[in-house]
């Protein structure tokens, strides 16, 4: 699934005042009907997004091909540039002891009430990172010492090492009802990524491609490698590609120019021009560095070119 940039900018228009909740992703496919159900073990993502605006009313439809997932890969993007653009304030003194209070107030009326995630919906925060301030404010209050990092991801991955049940029943709450933070969304975005790199694998392995995978390139010293280097080069579309990169998620303006900044030229410099594929699709216009060596696609290419000249 491709966008251009106009009609990416209007997707996240419409998203930005979404909580980032399970029940907000129920709304979302209400929202999106048109948006058929998608496995991430058939990402090939293509089609084209029609806009009509009536009035006041924007509505979308999209074609059959369009993907679920790519909405919500969108969703989540968008939600954590938010996040980054008002953490700091969620986090002075003043606010963590009022959302503090707010929690034992809640507490105290009703322990069994979803009160810190009905209080991260409410001044828009993500829940998993309510919990966490919440969490780190009472360990604080009843541990001799400040508790660590360490400590605390360890109480987030499993509530049930909080010292108070009440606690730590909220904190469940609202890591099983986040869908962008946490340490339940943090392993399904890995087993996602790690999915789609054993597809790549099995597509290569199906075309008869000699390749190295990362494990490989490390095992001989490489430290900053992609997921799979090629040891015969192939062309696509009339570019030479000697590496491949997976992407399972949306390649927005903010993500891929970090990744360019971060991996992508430094695999252009080591190893030379490459593919980029992102698996739930890419805005149109991020496509401009073919010429310079790196090229993107939604898929895995058709069209694939061998030095035998034959496609494979």
């Amino acid at each position: 699934m491709i966008l251009t940039k106009a009609q990416y900018d209007e997707i996240a228009q419409c998203l930005v005042s979404v909580p980032p909740t399970r029940q907000s992703l129920r709304k979302l496919k209400q929202r999106f009907p048109r948006f058929p159900e998608c496995s991430s073990s058939t990402p090939m993502l293509t089609g084209n997004l029609l806009l009509v605006n009536y009035g006041e009313v924007l509505s979308w439809y999209w074609e059959p091909s369009q993907s679920q997932a790519t909405l919500l890969s969108i969703f989540s993007q968008e939600y954590q540039k938010h996040i980054k653009r008002t953490h700091a304030k969620h986090h002075t003194s003043e606010a963590i002891e009022s959302y503090y209070q707010r929690y034992l107030n809640g507490v105290g009326k009703n322990g069994a009430a979803p009160v810190l995630l009905e209080l991260a919906n409410e001044v828009d925060y993500a829940p998993s990172l309510m919990a966490r301030i919440i969490l780190e404010r009472f360990l604080q209050e009843h541990e001799e010492t400040p508790p660590s990092k360490s400590v605390i991801n360890s109480m987030l991955r499993d509530p049930s090492q909080i010292p108070d049940g009440v606690l730590a029943n909220q904190v469940y709450q609202c890591i099983v009802n986040d869908c962008c933070y946490g340490p339940l969304v943090d392993c399904i975005k890995h087993a996602i990524g790690y999915e789609h790199e054993v597809q790549l694998r099995d597509l290569l392995l199906e075309k008869n491609l000699s390749f190295l995978d990362e494990d490989q390139l490390r095992a001989k010293g490489y430290d900053k490698t992609p997921d799979f280097i090629l040891q015969v080069p192939i062309a696509v579309e009339g570019h030479i590609i000697h590496w491949i990169e997976s992407k399972a998620s949306f390649g927005d303006e903010c993500s891929h120019h970090a990744y360019l900044h971060d991996q992508f030229w430094s695999y252009w410099n080591r190893f030379g021009p490459g593919l980029v594929i992102y698996w739930y699709g890419f805005i149109q216009e991020l496509d401009c560095n073919r010429e310079r060596g790196i090229l993107l696609k939604a898929c895995f290419p058709t069209d694939i070119v061998t030095l035998c000249h034959s496609v494979a």
